[in-house]
């Protein structure tokens, strides 16, 4: 890090807790920039799969049976 970043990180943390976790989210909320390309490739996957659901090829999963399953790992 740099001088400047080593010496905002000193001072956020002599921050009371809920500051900081506020710092934080508002710092990770910056790096979290749109990418139109991962929104395209999502939004063709959705696709698929309710093309995949339509055609049966593809079936539903109750979220209870998925949990339960889970927890018998």
């Amino acid at each position: 890090m740099s001088a400047v970043s080593d010496q905002i990180a000193r001072l956020a943390r002599r921050l009371p807790a809920a500051d900081r976790a506020r710092l934080v989210d508002e710092l990770l909320a910056s790096l979290d920039e749109p990418d139109q390309a991962i929104d395209a490739a999502w939004l063709e996957e959705c696709r698929r799969r309710l093309a995949a659901l339509d055609t049966g090829e593809m079936g539903w999963v109750e979220l209870e049976q998925v949990l339960a399953e889970l927890r018998d790992r």
